[in-house]
């Protein structure tokens, strides 16, 4: 049985272009022009599920667990949306990136060089961020068990990825990377996308049953992701622990 879903590979390609988390024309432009949909999305659904009613600070006082937090790129909405935010992120220059950012700012997140697996943490979670994570990781099955081991019942995991189709293959990897250049080379390997289907059934495992999955589209007119039923590429699902 494995005991670590850190893929040492991957830490050490993100961990190279740490520098340029914030820099939205850098090697990261693509995350945020996709950081406003992912921030829309999960803050309605946390209000919706968890029926809140604070217009001023939407997402005050729910616990945020935000897994593989890089920079701080989704670390930092929530807390602005009145969240309590924990990032953790096995690649130590992400998260010194992260803390500076978050210090600049004047922002309250606490940031740990961890996976979820070495994450000791006294309280669960309300809500656990699984943002373009999961096709980065070594063991996929240990990873999903060992995040929602710091979930709370009833809590909501998140999770953003990619299907395993011949689609997300032209689009993801031969456009993204090869002709648009819009990520590096290598940035993804299709190997490790993972279908839906396979998602769902192997958090039911783990306690956690699907409440949606969405697709997510990007027009390449408006320059702009939306949500959308076609989840052959880019796709969001919610989990609820029972």
């Amino acid at each position: 049985m494995k005991t670590n879903t850190i893929n040492k590979e991957e830490i050490e390609k993100f961990s190279k272009i740490a520098d340029e988390w914030w820099d939205p024309n850098g090697k990261f432009k693509p995350l945020h022009k996709f950081n406003p949909i992912r921030i829309t999305y999960i803050k309605d659904n946390i209000i919706n599920i968890f029926k809140i009613n604070n217009k001023e600070k939407p997402l005050k006082n729910v616990k945020i667990l935000d897994i593989g937090c890089g920079g701080g790129l989704l670390s930092e909405p929530m807390k602005r949306l009145g969240a309590e935010v924990v990032g953790i992120d096995a690649s130590n220059k992400n998260i010194e990136v992260a803390k500076l950012h978050a210090k600049k700012n004047k922002l309250d997140i606490k940031y740990f060089c961890k996976s979820p697996e070495n994450f000791e943490t006294k309280n669960k979670f309300d809500v656990i961020l699984n943002m373009e994570i999961i096709e980065h990781v070594e063991d996929v099955e240990f990873f999903l068990k060992s995040c929602s081991n710091l979930l709370r019942k009833d809590g909501i995991m998140f999770i953003a990825t990619l299907n395993k189709t011949l689609k997300s293959y032209l689009f993801a990897i031969i456009g993204a990377e090869y002709v648009m250049r819009w990520l590096p080379i290598g940035t993804h390997d299709w190997e490790k996308f993972i279908k839906p289907n396979y998602l769902v059934n192997a958090l039911e495992k783990y306690n956690l049953k699907v409440d949606g999955i969405d697709g997510m589209k990007f027009n390449i007119l408006k320059d702009e992701w939306s949500i959308s039923p076609d989840k052959s590429v880019n796709y969001i699902g919610r989990f609820i622990k029972f």
